[in-house]
C-alpha cells in the first residue's frame, strides 16, 4: 500500500457515489470519441486495486506510479485485477461491464472482459489472444500466435522467421521499454530478436545495421558487400600492413582468415563484411623486388 506522501503525487479523482449518481437513460453510442486520455478514447475510467485510486487507463497509472520519488513504491497496474470503473457520463463506479448500469451508455465499442480493456476507437482491430492472454491490435486475420516464441507475429512471418523462447518477454534493446505488452508495434528480425518498429527504423537512418543483442546483420546488405568489395580492390595497403588476421563472422558464425584492411574484412564463407578480429597481426607479407638478386 502506498504511503501518504505516494498518495498525494498520484492524481486521484474522485467518483459520484452510484447511490446518488441520477439514472439518465443514454443511447449506448452517447458520447463516443468525446472521452479518454492520450492512450485510449474510452467512456469510463478505471480504479486501480494496487493503490485504490481511479486513472483514465492502465498506462497513465503506470507513468504515474513509477514517477514516485520513493523507488519502492513505483508499480504497474496488472491489468486483470481491476474490479471497478467509473462511467465518465454519469460519473457511477461500478463493477467492470461494456454498459454503464445506471446510465446505459457503452464505455467502450471495444471491449474485453479478461483484460478489462476498452476503446471506442475500433479502427485498431483489437482482438484478445488467449495464448498471449492479452488484447493485440491489426486484426485477427492478419496475425498468428507462434507457441516456440510465445508471441503474435504477422502471418507474412509464418515459417520465415527464426523461434526465439518468449522473444517478445524482454525489453526493446533500443529503449529499453517492456515488449510484450507494449502498444506500439514490434518488428522481428532475421535473426529472431524483437524490438520496437521505430527503434528499428530508427536504427537504419543512422546507418546502424546490426542487431543490438547478437550483431547479425537486420537488413540483406549484399548490395553494401558489393560496393565494399569494389572499394578494396581499388584501395591498396601499403606492404606493412599487408597480414592476414583470424576473423568471426557475426552472421554465419564461422571463423576464417583474411588479408587485414582498414575498410574491412570479408567472411570467407558467406562473403559477409560484418565481421570482428580475433587475432592480433601476424608477420607482415613481403612483396619480392623482382630487380633484387638473391
Amino acid at each position: 500500500m502506498m504511503g501518504a506522501s505516494a498518495s498525494a503525487s498520484l492524481h486521484q479523482e474522485d467518483s459520484m457515489d452510484s447511490s446518488t449518481a441520477p439514472t439518465i437513460p443514454r443511447d449506448k453510442d452517447f458520447g463516443k470519441f468525446q472521452f479518454g486520455c492520450e492512450h485510449y478514447k474510452r467512456r469510463c475510467k478505471i480504479r486501480a486495486p494496487c493503490c485504490n485510486l481511479i486513472f483514465p487507463c492502465r498506462h497513465c497509472h503506470n507513468e504515474s506510479a513509477n514517477s514516485l520519488p520513493d523507488p519502492k513504491e513505483r508499480h504497474d497496474l496488472v491489468r486483470q485485477n481491476v474490479k471497478q470503473v467509473v462511467c465518465s457520463i454519469c460519473q457511477t463506479e461500478q463493477e467492470v461491464s461494456q454498459l454503464c448500469s445506471n446510465c446505459g451508455v457503452s464505455m467502450g465499442e471495444y471491449f474485453c472482459n479478461i483484460c478489462k480493456f476498452f476503446d471506442d476507437d475500433t479502427s485498431k482491430e483489437q482482438f484478445h489472444c488467449a495464448d498471449c492472454g492479452i488484447c493485440r491490435v491489426g486484426g485477427r486475420d492478419k496475425f498468428f500466435h507462434c507457441q516456440n516464441c510465445g508471441a503474435c507475429y504477422s502471418v507474412g512471418l509464418r515459417d520465415k522467421h527464426s523461434c526465439i523462447e518468449n522473444s517478445t518477454k524482454n525489453s526493446c534493446p533500443v529503449c529499453c521499454e517492456y515488449l510484450f505488452d507494449s502498444v506500439k508495434a514490434a518488428h522481428v528480425m532475421s535473426c529472431g530478436h524483437t524490438m520496437h518498429m521505430d527503434c528499428f527504423s530508427g536504427m537504419i537512418n543512422n546507418n546502424q545495421y546490426r542487431c543490438p543483442i547478437c550483431s547479425k546483420s537486420m537488413v540483406d546488405m549484399s548490395t553494401s558487400w558489393q560496393l565494399l568489395d569494389l572499394e578494396i580492390s581499388t584501395t591498396e595497403m601499403p606492404v606493412e600492413y599487408k597480414f592476414e588476421v583470424a576473423i568471426l563472422c557475426n552472421d554465419c558464425n564461422k571463423g576464417s582468415q583474411a588479408m587485414f584492411h582498414i575498410l574491412g574484412h570479408k567472411c570467407g564463407h558467406c562473403g559477409s563484411y560484418n565481421t570482428r578480429r580475433i587475432s592480433t597481426p601476424q608477420d607482415p607479407v613481403c612483396e619480392i623486388d623482382s630487380n633484387h638478386d638473391n
